[in-house]
């Protein structure tokens, strides 16, 4: 079977559903890839989720870099043009080969979960970021949204 990476959004999670997901899946790693690791979600800051999800015996990796821009988010807040925000996203990250392939040093590794705030990966940069990490394997990486 093909390796997989999954992508989870907290929105209208608790801290205990996000975990039982992440824990039905089998989810080793949880990269988070906000720009800022802060929530005002009971247990969705970094410090916290890192105690949380360590106690769940999951890894916890905050790749800052590939979160969006405070420019981008609140291009997007403005306009509410997606299509926008997804074709900045996609220019802002040729800049963070770095920042892709440390991720994928984790996804080669462990099962690994992209994390950010968005329910929905159809409204998330993040499904832009899975998109890259799997053209960096090019081996057939299938991205699964949970």
């Amino acid at each position: 079977m093909p390796r997989q990476l999954f992508t989870a959004g907290y929105q209208g999670s608790t801290i205990d559903t996000f975990i039982a997901n992440l824990a039905a899946n089998n989810i080793e790693c949880v990269l988070d890839v906000r720009a800022l690791a802060f929530s005002r979600k009971p247990g969705f800051s970094k410090s916290q989720l890192q105690r949380r999800l360590d106690i769940a015996r999951i890894r916890y990796v905050h790749l800052a870099d590939l979160g969006t821009p405070k420019r981008i988010r609140e291009n997007l807040k403005s306009t509410g043009d997606y299509g926008a925000f997804f074709e900045r996203m996609e220019r802002y990250l040729t800049s963070k080969k770095d920042a892709i392939e440390a991720a994928y040093s984790h996804v080669v590794s462990h099962t690994c979960c992209l994390m950010c705030f968005e329910r929905l990966a159809t409204e998330c940069h993040r499904k832009i970021v899975a998109h890259r990490i799997k053209a960096r394997d090019g081996n057939g990486l299938q991205i699964r949204h949970i």
